[in-house]
């Protein structure tokens, strides 16, 4: 998955950086707000989009003595900071913008070179596009047959999804700014504009707060998804020694990584069972001494204590099968 988020990332980030210098150059001659709203929205893009290659690198560094467990949650961190960019410049600069131009007199207005406008969002259509069907591709590949939606909503990789809902932004901001400008262009009336950037700003207002709320979840570190956490319970309880299971627990450490604590009651009678061998040879064999006795009793208390840690490791295999994403898993006898 982490390679699949990286490249999809890094598609977004080089189709945004051409688009970002496009609207620039373009407002520049045009004089439009929706195009300049939509340039600040390919500026938080890309900015943004740096940010969540930053936190994919970082977090693939693997554990140290200070962090055992990896800096796989990093990438979380760096994808908040995302989020927060994204509504702070994104959604705040172009609301601002909209709405200094709302409340300005509107007189009749005529966008210079209107043209050039136009084709350089409809090129920036083109781009954005590629560029979330190539993410979209990536992620289905990722969700292997899952609900693709329920899988974006509670598994993906956040850098994955945060690339996909800025370029469906992307897609749909680009529209409103079309829509804006040919307004414009057909009442001559400016407030077209400035609405058009209102509702880009609000936009991208929304996919702000999805993904701060996404990542925050991710870092207070949500249990494992339901289906994986059936998946756990199907392989414990089709093992004929364990009884019940007492406690499970699990907590996301990154979207590859789940810990699992698991306390079980285990079947005495049939872990015993095997080991009757050793105790009828035992029995037929007879003990001359209280001591001879004792020595046995001692080395048949090691072989049960073995033979727990035996199906123990057999149990983490069990479920380390039914849930790779499961790398840290500790059982408990009840």
């Amino acid at each position: 998955m982490s390679a699949s988020s990286k490249s999809s990332v890094l598609a977004a980030l080089g189709g945004n950086a051409v688009i970002m210098v496009a609207k620039f150059v373009v407002f520049s001659i045009t004089g439009s707000g929706a195009l300049f709203a939509e340039a600040i929205h390919s500026v938080a893009d890309v900015g943004n989009q740096a940010l969540l290659l930053v936190g994919i690198v970082r977090s693939g560094r693997g554990p140290t003595e200070k962090y055992q467990y990896g800096h796989g949650r990093e990438r979380f961190v760096w994808a908040l900071i995302s989020a927060v960019g994204i509504f702070f410049l994104g959604c705040g600069v172009t609301l601002a913008h909209g709405i200094d131009s709302l409340l300005s007199p509107h007189e009749e207005m005529e966008l210079v070179n209107p043209n050039w406008a136009i084709g350089v969002l409809v090129a920036s259509l083109l781009i954005e596009g590629f560029v979330l069907a190539y993410a979209v591709i990536g992620l289905r590949k990722a969700a292997a047959g899952r609900p693709f939606f329920d899988y974006l909503r509670r598994q993906a990789d956040p850098s994955a999804v945060a690339v996909i809902l800025e370029d469906s932004a992307a897609c749909l901001g680009v529209i409103l700014a079309i829509g804006a400008i040919g307004l414009t262009e057909i009442t001559g009336k400016g407030y077209w504009d400035a609405i058009g950037s209102v509702l880009i700003g609000l936009l991208l207002g929304a996919v702000a707060v999805w993904l701060t709320f996404r990542n925050k979840e991710l870092l207070i570190g949500p249990s494992a998804p339901d289906a994986a956490t059936a998946a756990i319970r199907a392989a414990l309880m089709g093992d004929d020694a364990v009884e019940r299971i007492v406690r499970l627990k699990s907590k996301v450490l990154d979207t590859e990584t789940y810990d699992v604590l698991v306390e079980l009651e285990f079947h005495g009678e049939r872990l015993a069972e095997t080991l009757r061998p050793r105790l009828e040879a035992a029995y037929e064999e007879g003990f001359e001494s209280f001591d001879e006795f004792n020595a046995f009793a001692k080395e048949y208390a090691d072989e049960v204590v073995a033979l727990l840690g035996d199906k123990i490791d057999e149990l983490e295999k069990k479920i380390q099968d039914a849930v790779p994403e499961v790398k840290h898993i500790d059982v408990e006898p009840d």
